[in-house]
């Protein structure tokens, strides 16, 4: 794992209330700009996720994909457990949606 996903996936951690949801918000905006600036000075394979693990990169694209991801993981499986907190499920979805296809 990079650092920056390792930053990322520190602030989805660090979530338990509104604050700490909304920072985790910022983070994931500021990952996505880094992505897009990564991308514009080189350009991934169109085969395979853009820069930081980046799967779907349009808006209507990344939220069908945490709608999907969030009810596929509804009762947790085998690589998620649900948590009792739901800021922090609102966090581990539109985390998972960054690279779930």
């Amino acid at each position: 794992m990079s650092q920056e996903q390792d930053e990322l996936s520190n602030a989805v951690e660090a979530v338990h209330d509104e604050e700490s949801f909304l920072q985790f918000l910022l983070a994931l905006r500021d990952d996505r700009e880094a992505s897009i600036t990564q991308e514009k000075m080189t350009p991934s394979s169109p085969y395979g996720p853009a820069a930081r693990g980046w799967e779907n990169a349009t808006i209507e694209r990344f939220l069908d994909t945490a709608v999907r991801w969030a009810r596929d993981s509804v009762n947790g499986n085998p690589f998620y457990e649900r948590p009792d907190n739901p800021w922090r499920r609102c966090a581990d979805i539109l985390f998972a949606a960054i690279g779930y296809e």
